[in-house]
């Protein structure tokens, strides 16, 4: 039986507001460049005035990757929580706009509003990003409708999400209802800092409800608190059928049920890098949900990454689809 969606994302709803700086702007506001770093709303309306000639966006890690997903024509949902605010109303049109259901209402009353991440863009492309949570922090178990987890043939989970207790009951949630269904669920895994506060908490959902898991090196090292990639590597495989390691410019390492693939990739010097490890994640779960072998996925990652580092903003705006027949991967 077909089910609804082909892929289905779950995680924080982050409008994106980006805007140039440089070092000496970040420096005198106090921004440490390259990182995202948790913020107060007091903070982020701080940095919010702060910033000129800006560019808003519907952004969040996950939504960006399924919005990419989207974009490439399969059917795609997310789930996250907004507010019922100006902000919320824009994210939830944006992501409808690009073809993906956004399925949980805006959330009316309460005083948390939609989150903002403020990304100030150095002219090497380096994004140094400040995020308010807001409301999407708050997503739990309820917000995970049957309908949807249970109806997605591929689930894949934003690791920063993982921080709150809810959080990680949405996901188990999630992953359970898409794998009992005959799904497959698998994980962004977003930040070493979030690892290392749940480290063991990590572990066992990667060993115990997920299909696959991706994540930049020093992502993958802080599962295990060492600097050996190698052996981080084998690690996770023994644990997941499916691990993917994004090493920059230096490439993309695969790990399917044990055995190694790796994937070169072209070094370009980024416009902004906002956005690239979701892009890659989008192009490699399109040739998953497509039924393509693991190198043709990784090299469908790299096209989408390589396009979203060309321009400012998180998500495309080439047509993905052409640039995947340009370099030979569809017919």
């Amino acid at each position: 039986m077909t089910k609804t969606y082909q892929v289905v994302g779950i995680g924080n709803a982050v409008v994106d507001v980006l805007t140039r700086s440089d070092d000496s702007f970040l420096d005198h506001m106090g921004i440490q460049k390259g990182i995202m770093q948790l913020i107060e709303r007091d903070r982020a309306e701080t940095l919010y005035a702060a910033m000129s000639e800006r560019t808003q966006a519907p952004g969040g890690s996950v939504a960006n990757t399924i919005a990419g997903i989207g974009s490439l024509g399969l059917r795609t949902a997310f789930i996250g929580k907004v507010h019922d605010d100006a902000l919320g109303r824009f994210y939830v049109k944006a992501m409808e706009d690009d073809g993906t259901d956004f399925v949980n209402p805006p959330v009316a009353g309460g005083d948390l509003p939609t989150s903002r991440s403020m990304i100030f863009v150095s002219p090497d492309g380096e994004r140094s990003m400040n995020t308010y949570l807001g409301v999407s922090a708050e997503l739990g178990p309820e917000d995970v409708s049957d309908d949807v987890a249970g109806q997605a043939e591929i689930l894949f989970l934003e690791g920063y999400l993982f921080d709150k207790d809810k959080g990680k009951e949405a996901f188990t949630r999630a992953a359970r209802l898409c794998r009992e269904a005959g799904g497959k669920a698998g994980i962004a895994i977003s930040d070493p800092f979030c690892v290392e506060r749940h480290r063991a908490d990590f572990l066992k959902l990667i060993d115990h409800q997920l299909d696959f898991v991706i994540g930049n090196e020093a992502e993958i090292r802080s599962l295990y608190q060492n600097d050996d990639l190698e052996a981080d590597l084998a690690a996770v495989a023994a644990i997941c059928p499916l691990v993917v390691c994004t090493r920059s410019g230096d490439g993309i390492s695969v790990m399917e049920h044990g055995k190694r693939t790796d994937i070169a990739v072209e070094k370009i010097v980024p416009v902004d890098a906002t956005g690239a490890g979701d892009q890659f994640a989008a192009g490699f779960l399109f040739g998953l949900a497509t039924g393509r072998d693991v190198e043709t996925c990784g090299r469908m990652g790299a096209v989408a990454a390589r396009e979203v580092i060309q321009h400012m903003g998180p998500r495309p705006e080439a047509d993905l689809t052409a640039l995947f027949r340009r370099a030979g991967l569809i017919g």
